[in-house]
């Protein structure tokens, strides 16, 4: 994985035959030659890729979510409208859920969620000048794939570049609490981390843990946690 400082503007090297953008970056017309769209960063951050050179974003520490096609976060239920809902994702504005927007869900068998009602879902459509949508399934297998209504368990805020660690699968932290006991996770890109495990006492050491790591609090390391799992009665 690259890591090159670029800023607001500036052309990047992001080309593949599946390409897909993520945050800070925007795909524009090259008029100098018209069969190569021409990728430009929109914030200063991290340019970052993924092994294969088709997912490329920009990794900044921002405040504020924004969201991206495909990316999955965690919504709150504020209102049901006819056949679908208004969910909070923490952005400026409401985003979207289709009632039938989730795995096999028809008009006579579908999810009733209610206002409060935690969704982890994905952004199927994100547009400055356009509230956002979201789907509980994969539009192309019709598969949940670990998205849907989540119940139990507690929320927790971070920031957003908390969550990306998390969602590195060479962090340390999910499989050293996973080594101590049994827990579920869900990881939302707009800066909330839902978890779950059998005991309310292991759920607020994972939630004390995830704070102390968070670069914006502690800034622990592995072993500083290690250290503070062993004052925690878990």
């Amino acid at each position: 994985m690259v890591s090159e400082l670029v800023f607001p503007g500036e052309t990047v090297p992001a080309k593949h035959v599946n390409l897909k953008l993520g945050p800070g970056l925007l795909q524009q017309a090259n008029l100098s030659n018209p069969s190569e769209p021409s990728v430009t960063s929109t914030k200063a951050g991290l340019l970052q890729h993924s092994a294969n050179r088709s997912k490329w974003w920009v990794d900044s520490n921002a405040r504020r979510y924004v969201p991206a096609p495909q990316e999955s976060v965690i919504g709150v239920v504020t209102q049901r409208l006819g056949e679908g809902y208004r969910v909070d994702i923490g952005e400026a504005h409401q985003a979207s859920l289709d009632a039938l927007a989730f795995e096999s869900a028809t008009k006579r068998n579908k999810p009733n969620l209610k206002v409060g009602s935690l969704v982890y879902a994905r952004v199927s459509l994100a547009h400055k000048d356009m509230e956002p949508e979201l789907e509980c399934f994969d539009a192309q297998t019709r598969k949940a794939e670990g998205h849907g209504e989540l119940k139990g368990g507690f929320v927790v805020r971070c920031s957003l570049r908390m969550c990306r660690q998390l969602l590195d699968t060479k962090h340390f932290l999910l499989p050293l609490l996973g080594g101590k006991f049994h827990l579920e996770s869900a990881i939302g890109m707009n800066g909330r981390v839902w978890i779950n495990a059998k005991e309310p006492k292991q759920i607020i050491a994972v939630v004390r843990c995830i704070e102390a790591v968070d670069p914006d609090g502690g800034g622990m390391d592995a072993v500083e946690v290690k250290a503070f799992l062993e004052t925690l009665d878990v």
